[in-house]
């Protein structure tokens, strides 16, 4: 460290959090999970069936099941059956929770 250097902020993200933002990160460096995410945004707490994101993207049955399931286990989907078919939506405060772990505190006046 250099001395004399006063550092402007330190990461508030705790090595877990940090972590698992991570995790959410790499599952959302997809254009097809982004695209996904962005249909789901659109349909305002609603399910959407697997079979209009195949058809939406262009994808086969089992690429499109492929990204849900990633976009699932990363904790910002929750996943329902109804007959032969999934039906997927945002986990409610999924959002909010990443975005919480990215917003800047508000500034203190320093002592």
């Amino acid at each position: 460290m250099i001395t004399g250097c006063q550092p402007l902020v330190r990461p508030r993200l705790t090595e877990l959090q940090a972590l698992d933002l991570e995790a959410v990160f790499k599952t959302l460096a997809d254009q097809h999970r982004l695209k996904m995410l962005n249909m789901l945004v659109q349909a305002d707490g609603q399910a959407i069936c697997v079979c209009e994101f195949q058809e939406a993207l262009g994808l086969k049955q089992t690429t499109t099941s492929y990204h849900l399931r990633q976009l699932a286990d990363a904790g910002i989907l929750d996943r329902e059956r109804r007959g032969t078919y999934a039906y997927y939506r945002l986990r409610e405060g999924a959002l909010d929770q990443i975005a919480e772990l990215l917003r800047t505190p508000v500034a203190t006046a320093a002592a």
